[in-house]
């Protein structure tokens, strides 16, 4: 019989995965800085036509501008984070269903083992079960 069971992926920090995700965070950052500009351009436009009800309107656009300025702050966290971390450290990147087998007879501390698989440089360096 076969199980489903979490599987925790980490990623081994190294000078070329660090560079990999600054890259991702300032690319996610421009585009949230992007995306904030054009709701603001988007807000001035219907305000002038005067089309929609501007409480309401405005209220959205702020509510979404505000949500990207958080992500934003995020992101500059993040950054911040990557910087202090030292080589070698390990990420939790993401969670995957991986599947277990199951048999008559085998240990079941066995079998609900927590399982990770440690990456690096985008290869698997390393199978862990605990």
């Amino acid at each position: 019989m076969n199980v489903l069971q979490n599987v925790i992926v980490k990623q081994v920090l190294t000078e070329r995965s660090k560079n990999q995700l600054l890259e991702k965070y300032h690319e996610n950052k421009v585009q949230l800085e992007k995306e904030c500009d054009q709701l603001r351009f988007e807000l001035k436009k219907m305000e002038k036509t005067k089309k929609f009800q501007s409480a309401n309107l405005k209220n959205h656009f702020e509510k979404e501008i505000h949500t990207r300025q958080e992500k934003l702050k995020l992101l500059e966290f993040q950054i911040e984070q990557l910087h202090m971390l030292p080589i070698g450290s390990e990420l939790k990147e993401k969670e995957i269903q991986g599947i277990v087998e199951v048999n008559v007879g085998d240990k079941w501390e066995d079998i609900i083992q927590t399982r990770t698989i440690i990456i690096k440089d985008g290869v698997v360096a390393e199978i862990r079960e605990r």
